[in-house]
């Protein structure tokens, strides 16, 4: 595959463009008494997948900017689905990843963008508008910019898991992950230094900046790990699923994220024992 570099680095200006117009939806909602809908009210039981109108209104204004400046453009969205382009190009969204936190007024939710070219990402960025953060990759590197700062993305580097800080949004078997995949991340839990959950794409960021050094979670879509993946990779961090393989081959939606390929075959290790 080869990248139209002039392209992608214009391109990138216009993804920052993209979090601005996302954070103008998003961070007035934020802890302003959001409307919430539940997408599964019409199935029988306690099912609960909630949607704000922050989730909405930040992909509606993403969607139009694309459709004004780009419109050959692919759109995968989480609320609104795909629309497909005309070419190699396609913008992956999630205007608020962490819709549970940010319907508690927790400031771990994100804004999440990618870019793909001919299905694999080129550019990642991940925004944290309350806490004004930003994550961004281009070219195999991830910048970290707050407030006014920036500097350069790097993963901590820890190889023994007896030292690593580990996270997943939700670690029982009631939330994301099946019975054995709950069994699995207790067995890295236990072997761990600490263990923090509910952070969902911020917790990728934190990976990606040596303040976490290792995330796993499964039942991803597209749209929650697009942009995830470059931000890693370019922080120095390891990334694939809980066999090894590319992020997206398995059916799962399963994601792990290691400050070192130590760190990341000790988990695998654990992962694998029955």
């Amino acid at each position: 595959m080869s990248v139209p570099i002039e392209d992608l680095r214009r391109y990138a200006q216009f993804a920052e463009e993209l979090a601005r117009a996302a954070r103008r939806e998003t961070l007035p909602r934020f802890r302003g008494g959001v409307s919430i809908v539940n997408k599964l009210a019409h199935e029988s039981g306690d099912a609960f997948d909630p949607v704000t109108d922050a989730d909405r209104e930040g992909e509606r204004a993403i969607r139009a900017l694309i459709k004004k400046t780009h419109p050959g453009h692919g759109v995968l969205g989480e609320e609104f689905g795909e629309s497909p382009g005309e070419g190699p190009w396609r913008w992956v969204l999630d205007p608020v990843d962490g819709t549970r936190a940010f319907m508690c007024g927790g400031a771990t939710w994100t804004t999440l963008i990618a870019l793909e070219y001919e299905k694999a990402s080129v550019l990642g960025l991940i925004d944290q508008p309350f806490t004004d953060e930003r994550w961004f990759s281009l070219e195999g590197r991830t910048t970290y910019r707050r407030g006014g700062e920036t500097r350069a993305a790097k993963v901590s580097g820890v190889t023994d898991i007896a030292a690593a800080r580990i996270s997943t949004t939700d670690p029982l078997s009631a939330g994301y992950f099946s019975e054995g995949e709950a069994a699995g991340f207790l067995r890295i839990a236990a072997a761990s230094r600490v263990a923090r959950y509910s952070m969902d794409a911020y917790a990728y960021g934190l990976l990606a900046i040596g303040e976490l050094d290792l995330v796993l979670e499964t039942s991803l879509q597209r749209h929650d790990y697009a942009a995830l993946v470059p931000v890693i990779e370019g922080a120095c961090g390891v990334v694939t699923n809980w066999r090894g393989a590319p992020v997206g081959t398995d059916d799962r939606g399963e994601i792990l994220a290691a400050a070192s390929p130590e760190l990341h075959a000790a988990a695998l290790r654990l992962l694998d024992r029955a």
